[in-house]
């Protein structure tokens, strides 16, 4: 009888133990998701602080483009309100493309092209989207692990039991992929 309650206290003690280790393992992943949205989350707020300096400086050069500078200013406030990585990513693609519109205008506009100003906020607005996709890879590997662990068995079970949800992954299309290569040459230092 002896033997039979130590063999069941090991048991419970294993147990208990094997369930704090993968409590402890999904905890360690959702905090670091979560520390990977920070730094996504820390980059859109630059890009989006770009936004009104660049518009500015278009607007100088062309007239008949009026909607699109509306419609940037108009998606960045869209951007900045949504919450959660896919209401996010979609606001974002949404943004980026519309500042790729931006961008290609300074094929139509040489003087645009040439301008100071508007060359200086290229490189800043290339520089945030290169953090932005470093941001984006980490934090879609912390959400692929962070969703293996929910998925998978033994921790699946704990996962259920204590509510952790998988994550979403973040894409966002950038503005400086539709940069006019000679533009993103120069911009690069090549």
């Amino acid at each position: 009888m002896e033997t039979v309650l130590i063999s069941l206290g090991m048991a419970v003690v294993i147990f208990v133990a094997a369930v704090i280790l993968i409590y402890n393992k999904l905890v360690k992943a959702r905090n670091q998701m979560r520390e990977g949205w920070s730094g996504i989350e820390v980059q859109l707020k630059r890009r989006h602080e770009l936004v009104p300096a660049l518009v500015e400086c278009v607007k100088g050069y062309q007239s008949h483009e009026g909607g699109l500078l509306e419609a940037v200013v108009r998606e960045r406030t869209e951007a900045q309100a949504a919450r959660g990585a896919g209401e996010v990513g979609g606001a974002e693609k949404v943004l980026g493309r519309d500042l790729g519109k931006i961008v290609a205008l300074a094929e139509a506009y040489p003087d645009l092209k040439a301008d100071k100003s508007f060359r200086g906020l290229m490189g800043d607005l290339v520089e945030i989207e290169d953090q932005i996709q470093y941001a984006r890879r980490y934090y879609n590997g912390s959400v692929r692990d962070l969703n293996n662990a929910i998925e998978s068995f033994p921790s699946n079970l704990v996962a259920g039991r204590f509510g952790f949800e998988v994550g979403d992954f973040f894409e966002v299309e950038t503005a400086s992929e539709r940069l006019p290569p000679d533009l993103a040459t120069a911009l690069k230092g090549g």
